[in-house]
C-alpha cells in the first residue's frame, strides 16, 4: 500500500511521511474553516460591507420597435371594461391592442377584436433624467363581462407583445382581495422586485394592486421607470394598477426648477398609466375613484391642492351606493416615523372621512409600518353606548414596500388626539393582501419572506353602528424594530465616533454610509445639532476629508 508521499521506501519514511501529510491537511483545513467562520459572520451581522450599486449600461431602457412598459389600469368600473398602456420608441407611429376571452384552446385569438390605440409623443428631451423621445399608446377595452377572463396583446399591427391574461371585477356581493404596497422608490429593481413578486406569488388571485405613491425616486427619470417596469414584469400587464402619486413624483424639472424649488407631476405620469377621468378638473389621473365589487375605492392627492378636492370627495361620499368604502393617498394622516406631522392634511380631510364613516386608509411615504384607527365620532354612536372598545372610526395603515428604511415614532400615535396606533414596525419590506367578503374586511400584511406581520377584521354593522374591530396581531411574528433587525445604517467605529463628536460639540451622529470603491474607501457621515445638519467625509482611519 502506498501512503500519499507516493514514497516506495521504508515503512518508517513512509509513516512519517503520512502523519506530515495529515498534520499540513489539518492545518489547511482549520484555517479555512476560520475564514469560513469569519465570512459568513461579517454577512450575517453586515459589518463595515459597502453595497455595490448595479450600474446600467447608457441606452438600458431606452425604448424600441418592440411594446414594452405594458401595464394595466383600473377604470371607473372594471367589471365591464380596462385599460392598457405600453411604450414604443418613435419609428412605432400606430399602436393596437387585441382582445378575447380567454379559454384552454389556444386559438382562443379567433375571436378577438382589434382596438386602434391613442398614441401620443412625449419630447422629454429637455427634462432632466428622461432626455428621451418616446411614444406611449393607450386603449381601454369595453363592454367586457363581469368576473370575466380575457387575454391581450399590444403591438404595432406586425410585431407584438406575448398574450396576457387578467379577470375582471366581480359584481357586488362576490369576495374579492387586492394588494396594497406604500413606497417602493429606492433600489427598486434590486430589492422592490421580490416584494411585489412575493405578493403575486401568496395573493395571485387578487384583482388590483394599489400603490400609495412615490413609486420612483426621481419623477421624471425614464431609467428609474425602467427598473418600476422591468421590476414588476408581467404583473404589472396582468394585475391592474391604481396608482397614487407621491411626492417624489413631483420633482424639478431643470436647474430653474431646482432654483426656484418648482416641482411638477412626472412628465411619465399620464402618458404612462391610463387611470379613471372622473376626478376634479386640475387633477386629471391623480384623484380618482372606482367601483370594485362591494367597494369604492378612492385616490386623493395629497401634494397639492388640498382643500379644493374636499367638495369632490364629499360629493362621491354623499351619493356612495357601495358597502365599503377604502381611500388612498400617499401623505399619512398619522405619521409612522419620527418628526413628521402631516396637520394640513388631518384639518383638511379628517372631517369629511368621518363625517361619512370611511372604513380604511392606506397611505405611504414614511418608510415605516404603522396601523391604528380613530375613534368613532359622537355622532356615529348610538345614545347611551357606554363603551367604545370594540367599534372603531377609520383604521389607518403606512407601509413601505422598497429598501429605504426610516425609524418609527417611538412614542406611537400619542401626540394625535382621538388616535390609536394598535402597531408598528421598521426596516422591513412589507406588502397587504386585503379581502372584502360581504360584511368582512380582512386585513394581512407580509413580509418578502412570506411571515404575517400584521391582520385585522372590520365587521360591518348593517344598524348604522360604527365598524366592529377584531385585531389578530396576535396571529403574527412578533414586532421588527432597527435594534432586533440586520441593521440598516452602517456603523462608525466607536472611537471615531467619540473623536468627530468632540470636534463638533452640539451636533450628533444620525447616519453613517460606507464607501469601499476604488476611487474613495470611507464614510459619509450625517451629523444633526439643533437647527441643522452638517455632512462630513471621512477616510477610513477617521480624518475628515470633505466637509
Amino acid at each position: 500500500m502506498l501512503w500519499p508521499s507516493q514514497d516506495n521506501g521504508s515503512g518508517c519514511a513512509n509513516i512519517l511521511n503520512y502523519c506530515m501529510y495529515t498534520m499540513k491537511k489539518n492545518v489547511v483545513l482549520f484555517f479555512a474553516s476560520l475564514v469560513i467562520v469569519v465570512t459568513i459572520s461579517s454577512e450575517v451581522f453586515g459589518q463595515k460591507r459597502a453595497y455595490r450599486t448595479p450600474e446600467f449600461a447608457y441606452n438600458w431602457g431606452k425604448p424600441s420597435l418592440h411594446p414594452d412598459h405594458i401595464i394595466l389600469n383600473v377604470t371607473e368600473d372594471p367589471s365591464t371594461s380596462m385599460s392598457v398602456t405600453w411604450r414604443t420608441s418613435v419609428e412605432v407611429q400606430v399602436g393596437y391592442a387585441e382582445i378575447a376571452k380567454a379559454t384552454p384552446a389556444p386559438k382562443f385569438w379567433r375571436n378577438a377584436t382589434t382596438l386602434k390605440a391613442k398614441t401620443e409623443t412625449l419630447d422629454a428631451t429637455e427634462v432632466q433624467y428622461a432626455q428621451s423621445v418616446t411614444n406611449y399608446h393607450s386603449a381601454t377595452f369595453t363592454g367586457l363581462e363581469p368576473n370575466t377572463i380575457y387575454a391581450y396583446r399590444v403591438g404595432n399591427g406586425s410585431i407584438w407583445s406575448e398574450w396576457i391574461q387578467f379577470r375582471t371585477a366581480p359584481t357586488e356581493g362576490q369576495p374579492f382581495s387586492f394588494l396594497y404596497v406604500g413606497d417602493a422608490q429606492n433600489y427598486v429593481l434590486e430589492l422592490w422586485s421580490r416584494l411585489i413578486r412575493a405578493g403575486f406569488q401568496k395573493a395571485p388571485q387578487a384583482g388590483f394592486v394599489v400603490h400609495a405613491g412615490d413609486l420612483i425616486n426621481n419623477g421624471h427619470s425614464d431609467r428609474e421607470w425602467h427598473e418600476w417596469h422591468m421590476a414588476g414584469s408581467f404583473i404589472h400587464g396582468m394585475l391592474p394598477s391604481m396608482a397614487t402619486p407621491g411626492n417624489h413624483e413631483y420633482y424639478p424639472i431643470n436647474d430653474e426648477g431646482w432654483k426656484t424649488r418648482s416641482r411638477q407631476l412626472s412628465v411619465q405620469w399620464q402618458p404612462g398609466f391610463t387611470l379613471p377621468d372622473n376626478g376634479p378638473e386640475g387633477f386629471e389621473e391623480t384623484v380618482y375613484y372606482m367601483d370594485y365589487g362591494d367597494a369604492r375605492i378612492i385616490s386623493l392627492n395629497s401634494n397639492t391642492k388640498i382643500g379644493k378636492q374636499v367638495p369632490w370627495l364629499d360629493s362621491i361620499l354623499t351619493v356612495n351606493p357601495k358597502k365599503w368604502t377604502i381611500i388612498t393617498f400617499h401623505h399619512p394622516l398619522y405619521s409612522a416615523s419620527s418628526g413628521r406631522n402631516n396637520l394640513n392634511l388631518r384639518n383638511g380631510w379628517k372631517a369629511i372621512l368621518d363625517k361619512h364613516q370611511v372604513d380604511l386608509v392606506i397611505q405611504g411615504h414614511d418608510h415605516a409600518y404603522a396601523r391604528g384607527h380613530t375613534m368613532p365620532t359622537d355622532s356615529n354612536l348610538v345614545a347611551g353606548l357606554n363603551t367604545r372598545d370594540q367599534y372603531i372610526g377609520t383604521a389607518y395603515v403606512v407601509s413601505v414596500s422598497g429598501g429605504k428604511m426610516y425609524p418609527m415614532r417611538p412614542d406611537g400615535w400619542a401626540d394625535f388626539p382621538g388616535a390609536v396606533r394598535d402597531r408598528g414596525g421598521e426596516n422591513t419590506q412589507l406588502f397587504q393582501v386585503i379581502t372584502v367578503d360581504g360584511d368582512v374586511l380582512m386585513y394581512e400584511s407580509y413580509t418578502p419572506t412570506g411571515d404575517l406581520y400584521d391582520a385585522f377584521d372590520l365587521v360591518k354593522s348593517n344598524d348604522g353602528m360604527p365598524n366592529t374591530f377584531v385585531d389578530r396581531q396576535q396571529e403574527a411574528i412578533p414586532v421588527r424594530t432597527h435594534e432586533e433587525t440586520i441593521s440598516y445604517y452602517d456603523t462608525l467605529p466607536e472611537n471615531i465616533e467619540k473623536k468627530l463628536e468632540k470636534n463638533n460639540p452640539g451636533y450628533t451622529v444620525i447616519r453613517v454610509t460606507y464607501y469601499d470603491e476604488p476611487e474613495f474607501r470611507g464614510y459619509v457621515v450625517r451629523m444633526q445639532g439643533e437647527e441643522d445638519r452638517i455632512e462630513l467625509t471621512l477616510d477610513e482611519k477617521g480624518n475628515v476629508v470633505k466637509e
